[in-house]
């Protein structure tokens, strides 16, 4: 009986995360099993990639980009939405390939730098 409960319980869960997975547009979960945030609490790490940009929300301050794997913070490539100010978006377009740089703030990618 106990481990039917814990059989149950274990599969609400992950169905929970699912759920939430689904409500952040931008998101691609995919690849990210075993992936680790590595932050150093006193300095934000800072990493660079590249990718392409998938979406822009100019009311949200995010750019979404599909990226490549980004060893410094042990990321497999991915597709998510990066915080990011309206100064560095200009110029830039769905479409278009770029190379940023950006800080893992409290478990949030913030972009430093971006350029096509």
């Amino acid at each position: 009986m106990k481990l039917t409960m814990i059989a149950v319980a274990s599969t609400v869960f992950a169905l929970s995360l699912s759920v939430h997975a689904e409500d952040m547009p931008g998101m691609k979960m995919d690849g990210m099993a075993g992936m680790e945030m590595k932050q150093d609490t006193k300095q934000a790490q800072v990493a660079n990639a590249e990718g392409t940009i998938k979406g822009i929300d100019t009311t949200k301050h995010t750019v979404t980009i599909s990226h490549g794997a980004v060893p410094a913070v042990q990321w497999p490539p991915m597709t998510m939405a990066f915080s990011v100010t309206e100064k560095q978006l200009a110029g830039l377009i769905v479409g278009d390939r770029v190379s940023f740089s950006f800080r893992l703030e409290g478990g949030k990618a913030a972009i430093v730098s971006i350029k096509k």
